[in-house]
């Protein structure tokens, strides 16, 4: 659920650029609640605490390689025979080296023996009954081959702060820190609602006037990819009473709305209208860019946001990564990634006075640089040319040249 609270109501911008709106839209963000899970449910969550290491990181002097314990002092008084007195295993107890001149058979991941401070590879080593000697080539540094306790992080240090994704590294770091459950900001309910009479499921039949419904399930896929979102699709006639009535709906059960098609200025874009109707305050219509220029943002009174993106295909979906991704990870609490930058591999040339945002597939050159070749599509219709891109970069408006090396912006699918 979306905390409530007062919304402005300052004029809506028509048109803006951008960056203008990117921060109109974020600056109406709220977080949402905080949830308790088990560590097993936690992965792709964003973490809503800061975890502390509750012991030294490692607990205890890990041997890092199997072997022989020994004490240095030895090693520099000239001893090369070691009497075996024991085996220290991982899980075990420590063992203890009692006399000068005596070895504990060691294992990887076992707690360094009390007395000893260093390890000799087995690989060193030629055992001869209860003794083991040590090759004249070996080479012997203290305390080599021991992970030392607390060298990684001392107990009590911040692990992971909140607003850290959880993937597989940090999985590890909340087990090791003791957590079984851990608190997770709640994945986002989101409705994606596609609007049109040409638009049909899968596996549906389709008469030649009409087109299969591509838009949800490619919105539905990122949101659940970015964002753990839960969605629930639906797809709307162009009939003004079943939009209103439906829409009303699923804003209500939903914490985010995001609507695909209807928002131009046809006879039949009724979004706008039906937004208006339910309450919701228009935020801005249009954006200098292209393509997804005719995208509408506005709040309703629960302050949730409604999402309402041009129904070409390439336009959706650029709208969705640029604005409702970045939305969704603010309300989340996500902590903000650096943006990241690439050099464009080939001249582009873009002549109208808008943002554009153009799909690119990415190499390396030899010095290890990101360079992004230019994959633009047919139309912003042409949504199969996205395959296999790696995203699109943004360009921005002010020029009709982008030199070859440019440094541009990637948002990567």
């Amino acid at each position: 659920m979306w905390h409530h609270g007062l919304i402005s109501h300052n004029t809506p911008v028509l048109v803006l650029d951008v960056a203008g709106a990117e921060a109109l839209i974020l600056e109406r963000i709220q977080p949402l609640t905080t949830h308790r899970v088990a560590l097993s449910e936690a992965s792709g969550r964003v973490l809503r605490q800061n975890v502390a290491s509750d012991r030294d990181q490692p607990p205890f002097d890990r041997v890092t390689m199997d072997g022989i314990a020994i004490a240095y002092r030895d090693w520099t008084a000239g001893q090369r025979h070691f009497e075996i007195v024991g085996v220290q295993a991982a899980g075990s107890p420590p063992s203890t080296l009692a006399k000068a001149g005596q070895c504990i058979e060691i294992m990887t991941g076992a707690v360094l023996p009390r007395g000893a401070d260093t390890i000799v590879p087995v690989e060193r080593i030629t055992r001869e009954g209860n003794v083991a000697r040590v090759d004249d080539s070996a080479t012997v540094v203290e305390r080599r081959f021991v992970h030392g306790r607390g060298s990684d992080r001392p107990a009590g240090e911040i692990l992971l702060g909140a607003g850290s994704r959880i993937n597989a590294p940090e999985i590890a770091i909340l087990a090791s820190a003791g957590l079984a459950e851990v608190d997770v900001a709640a994945r986002p309910r989101v409705a994606v609602i596609s609007t049109g009479d040409e638009l049909v499921e899968p596996g549906a039949p389709t008469a030649e006037h009409q087109v299969r419904s591509s838009n949800d399930r490619a919105i539905e896929a990122a949101l659940e990819r970015h964002c753990r979102g839960r969605v629930t699709r639906a797809l709307l006639k162009d009939q003004r009473a079943q939009m209103l009535d439906r829409i009303r709906q699923l804003h209500a059960d939903n914490d985010v709305l995001i609507l695909s098609g209807g928002v131009s200025m046809g006879k039949f874009d009724f979004v706008p209208g039906v937004l208006e109707e339910l309450g919701v305050e228009l935020v801005f219509h249009k954006i200098e860019q292209r393509p997804g220029r005719p995208m509408w943002f506005g709040m309703s009174r629960e302050r949730k946001p409604v999402f309402a993106l041009p129904g070409n295909p390439v336009s959706t979906l650029v709208c969705v990564y640029r604005y409702v991704i970045p939305a969704l990870k603010r309300a989340l609490g996500e902590t903000e990634a650096p943006r990241e930058l690439v050099a464009l591999d080939e001249d582009v040339r873009f002549d109208a006075d808008l943002t554009y945002f153009l799909p690119v597939v990415l190499s390396w050159s030899s010095q290890a640089a990101a360079r992004a070749h230019p994959r633009p599509t047919n139309t912003s219709g042409d949504f199969v040319s996205l395959a296999n891109t790696t995203g699109f970069v943004e360009l921005p408006r002010g020029a009709d040249l982008y030199p070859r090396n440019s440094p541009v912006r990637l948002f990567r699918w």
